[in-house]
């Protein structure tokens, strides 16, 4: 009996054994399979925070790429309102001062080259006139054809809009000419300038741009169209604002289309004072 009962003693102590080394042997593979588990979910969730954090530098991209589009359409003062309101926008400014600008010859040079061309030789000039926009604090309006239209003194009012404009119009000018020298060609440019109110804003609900409207407007258009090729035509108005510190000289009556006879002058350059001289002279002299 007694040889049986450790028998039965052993043999329980080895299943025992055995037994607690299969529940160790089962702990552990857990153990290590929670391990992997919780290893797998945090690299998930890495990729994912990556994921989710490049798809918002995506959208901040995009969203800048938005508003530097809808910047190039639209003043930023402009292109503020028109997000945070829906009404329509219509401003009136009581002085601004409208340019009109027009390339006279591009009709006959469209007939010697080609359409991709021409496109490409009105690009370079108009690049040029934004950049001159920018430089003297206008506003571009917008290009029609080989017409090219830019105001002063608003969206932000500006006292100095005309005197601002007057220099654009010399630089144009300017820009024309040195075109003329690159490409040995002779393109020229008649020029028209009024100062007056007007309304600007925007209307209409798709391919939004911001516009002028008024007898000003008109007006500008008109000492373009009815100009001397190769001069710069401002009205009364502007002449006022513009003969203390430019030196201007007076065409004299012209008939102008639906507005009658109309006293005119041609703005040629900028006053030079005699400090100016003296320093032109210096440089000359050194």
């Amino acid at each position: 009996t007694e040889i049986i009962c450790n028998k039965l003693f052993d043999l329980a102590a080895q299943e025992f054994e055995e037994a607690s080394f299969e529940i160790k042997n089962t702990s552990q593979k857990m153990t290590f399979l929670l391990v992997l588990a919780v290893l797998a979910t945090l690299g998930l969730a890495l990729v994912i925070t990556n994921l989710f954090k490049f798809a918002l530098q995506q959208l901040e991209i995009e969203q800048e790429k938005s508003e530097k589009l809808l910047l190039n359409v639209l003043p930023k003062s402009i292109a503020k309102r028109l997000k945070d309101r829906t009404e329509i926008i219509a401003d009136h400014f009581e002085k601004v001062t409208v340019l009109f600008a027009d390339i006279a010859g591009f009709t006959k040079l469209s007939t010697t080259v080609s359409p991709t061309i021409l496109v490409k030789l009105l690009n370079e000039i108009f690049s040029e006139f934004d950049k001159l926009a920018g430089l003297h604090g206008l506003e571009k309006i917008k290009t029609i054809g080989d017409a090219y239209m830019v105001v002063g003194g608003l969206p932000e009012p500006n006292i100095n809009h005309a005197p601002a404009i007057a220099n654009m119009a010399l630089d144009m000018q300017d820009v024309i000419e040195r075109f003329n020298q690159k490409n040995n060609s002779y393109l020229n440019m008649r020029i028209g300038l009024n100062t007056g109110p007007v309304v600007a804003g925007v209307i209409g609900t798709s391919k939004f741009i911001y516009d002028l409207w008024g007898d000003t407007v008109n007006i500008a258009s008109r000492m373009e169209s009815h100009g001397i090729i190769g001069e710069i035509q401002v009205t009364e108005d502007t002449y006022l604002l513009l003969k203390d510190r430019y030196l201007l000289e007076k065409r004299g009556i012209i008939s102008v289309k639906g507005k009658g006879e109309m006293s005119t002058y041609l703005l040629k350059s900028k006053k030079i004072n005699n400090e100016s001289l003296a320093k032109e002279n210096e440089k000359i002299m050194v």
